[in-house]
């Protein structure tokens, strides 16, 4: 009985590990540095409700697939109409197209550490990625995913080499610290909008229909979701560990992972500076792969176009020739000379915490629909931390608009 059990998982196992771990990509390394390097062990804390919120919210997505067996744009569509689905979607598509450069951006970045040119790299992992999507079927591109899943765990090791001061650490993760400095405020909605993105959820339930989980199943794909959570946010931990313990006493700011990488090697030595660039390499190709492809599940879904990786170019030409404009743009975007990629790194991340509320009201709605849902609408805690991370995402969006206009924010 348990060997059945642990296969049925294991056939469930996917959607949730890959998307939480995609989340942990060029802009949020970026992101997780820098609030490693600047402000030390101080918002750890906030990481860990984060990942609460992260957990609820991607089990809620996961529930949506299984039990309606339809897309989120799908259910946008079906339910609120075309208007709001094109609002919707144009939110997705504004967010993915700037994290989509940002992924190729990471790649670059990640490549020039080792002395290879973004002018190799990047038009290589186009036509690579390219491939491997249009060429292959669903498991078959779920398995190599889930083997790139593993390279994030460099991070881990490169926090253990920065030789922290473990109990410090956990005391300072305990404290809740926060600063009206608008920096901190900007850097707070960059961290949130990295974990908890709008394409993760369109990725994540989309992918849910497209591999079939049944009702049955529900429980192993939670336990999908749940391990894929608590394994991001433990990588993004160690991030911000490694920054915090090397960087922020030397006071070096950085602005970008690849600034991160090459600070740390002086201080925690080859191996650090090795496997934070080799994390930063696997964590944008993941990113460059998915964000494209959710985008494409989505819009496809949201009008009713064929979609899937599975089919063939010519059963989902829309679906394919979507996956392809964005993956090309993003490439041909991060190759134009004096483009400052810090600015659309940030830019990215920071529009994914302001879209993201947005995205999370038509999901509050659709998942407390008892005619969709049956007695598998949100229970009150869910509701509340979902809630409350909406509410939260909007009041630090009020602050940073306010401080922009206001010319405080530098």
């Amino acid at each position: 009985m348990r060997i059945s059990r642990l296969w049925i998982f294991l056939a469930v196992l996917g959607p949730g590990i890959i998307s939480a771990l995609a989340g942990n990509d060029a802009g949020g390394t970026a992101t997780y540095s820098i609030v490693g390097a600047r402000f030390g062990y101080h918002m750890l804390w906030m990481l860990v409700l984060v990942g609460i919120s992260l957990i609820v919210i991607q089990e809620m997505c996961a529930r949506m697939g299984v039990v309606t067996g339809k897309g989120l744009s799908d259910l946008i569509r079906e339910e609120f109409g075309l208007r709001w689905t094109f609002f919707a979607m144009l939110i997705l598509l504004v967010a993915n197209i700037a994290v989509t450069i940002s992924e190729f951006a990471g790649i670059a970045a990640s490549l020039e550490i080792f002395g290879i040119t973004r002018y190799f790299s990047v038009p290589t992992m186009v036509l690579l990625i390219w491939f491997l999507m249009t060429r292959g079927s669903y498991k078959g591109v779920e398995r190599i995913f889930i083997a790139m899943c593993l390279i994030y765990f460099a991070y881990i090791f490169s926090g253990f080499l920065a030789k922290p001061d473990w109990g410090f650490v956990f005391q300072q993760t305990a404290t809740p610290h926060f600063s009206l400095d608008l920096n901190f405020i900007l850097v707070s909605i960059a961290m949130i909008g990295t974990t908890v993105t709008p394409w993760m959820q369109f990725y994540l339930q989309s992918s849910v229909v497209e591999k079939g989980t049944q009702i049955k199943e529900y429980g192993y794909q939670k336990w999908d979701v749940i391990i894929g959570s608590v394994v991001a946010v433990v990588i993004a931990f160690f991030i911000i560990v490694a920054c915090a313990t090397v960087l922020h006493p030397q006071g070096i700011i950085v602005h970008d992972a690849k600034e991160a990488a090459l600070a740390l090697r002086p201080f925690a030595g080859n191996y650090a500076f090795i496997l934070f660039g080799l994390g930063l390499f696997a964590s944008s190709t993941l990113g460059a792969s998915i964000l494209p492809l959710s985008s494409s599940y989505a819009i496809c879904e949201a009008f009713g176009w064929e979609n899937g990786i599975s089919k063939k170019f010519s059963e989902a030409p829309i679906f394919f020739a979507l996956y392809t404009f964005l993956i090309v743009v993003g490439g041909a975007v991060v190759l134009l000379p004096n483009l400052n990629l810090i600015n659309v790194m940030v830019f990215s991340q920071t529009t994914n915490g302001i879209l993201f509320p947005f995205i999370l009201i038509f999901m509050l709605l659709l998942v407390n629909n008892k005619r969709l849902m049956g007695h598998y609408v949100n229970s009150k805690f869910n509701n509340l931390v979902a809630g409350s991370t909406a509410l939260v995402l909007i009041l630090l969006t009020v602050m940073l608009l306010f401080a922009t206009f206001s010319g405080q924010v530098s």
